[in-house]
């Protein structure tokens, strides 16, 4: 792993109004490591992957991304977040343009790829992603599932150092979730950077080389997988894992 981190927080704070929803979070990610972020409902999970790429502002602290400090340096936004893979819990394809031109559509008018080149890796990656025979048909003749694998390949079309993945489960029925974390674990077997964040917890015991945890904003806990569900050092992990692992609660897949 490189020495530099690919993503350094420090002293991160967000608020919005009186709600303190980052607070002071330090935190680094190397570059190849696979990371889940998880917690309760409102621990701040979402808002730490935004800040990441700038889709949320941040009231004091500093972010870095392979040195820079993104929320001060960067002048051109959206070509900074070009670069950043992000992958959304509703998909947000273009509903207008078929699977082929949704995943074209960055590579071309952002990298300047021509259009042979940029076929020719949107195949390769539609592939990956079991949706090369899919690559006519539009988003509204997907299944969730597959609408997420096109937009899992979408962010892999701009060949990005970083992929983050705000809960790409959450709005897939059960029976859809597998086929979406195959996708992401093989990401992970392919030595990606991720950053996940997610409540499927069998998932982040599988494939995170470390896991997070956060709640009211702060992380609590950063253990290896095997540390976090064995043993977990923080009161309010264990009571998360017990309420997780609970009849009456939602099963871990």
């Amino acid at each position: 792993m490189s020495e530099l981190p690919i993503v350094e927080f420090r002293a991160v704070n967000k608020w919005y109004g009186r709600y303190h929803a980052l607070v002071d979070v330090s935190e680094t990610v190397q570059r190849g490591e696979v990371v889940v972020v998880c917690g309760p409902s409102g621990s701040g999970k979402s808002t730490f992957i935004r800040t990441i790429n700038r889709l949320e502002p941040i009231d004091s602290g500093t972010i870095l991304l392979d040195g820079r400090d993104i929320h001060r340096a960067v002048s051109d936004v959206d070509e900074f977040r070009s670069g950043i893979g992000f992958v959304f819990q509703q998909f947000n394809l273009f509903p207008h343009l078929n699977v082929l031109d949704n995943c074209m559509l960055a590579p071309m008018s952002v990298r300047k790829l021509g259009a042979a080149e940029a076929k020719d890796r949107v195949m390769t990656l539609l592939d990956r992603v079991g949706l090369a025979h899919k690559a006519t048909a539009f988003p509204a003749e997907l299944s969730g599932g597959q609408q997420q694998r096109v937009a899992i390949a979408r962010a892999l079309a701009m060949e990005p150092p970083l992929i983050l993945f705000d809960e790409p489960t959450s709005a897939l029925d059960p029976e859809m979730v597998g086929e979406v974390l195959t996708v992401i674990r093989d990401l992970a077997h392919r030595g990606m950077t991720l950053i996940c964040v997610t409540h499927e917890m069998g998932f982040a015991r599988e494939v995170a080389d470390r896991i997070l945890f956060m709640d009211h904003g702060a992380v609590l806990e950063r253990a290896t997988p095997s540390e976090f569900f064995r043993q977990p050092a923080h009161p309010r992990a264990r009571q998360f894992l017990a309420d997780i692992r609970s009849p009456f609660a939602p099963a871990m897949r």
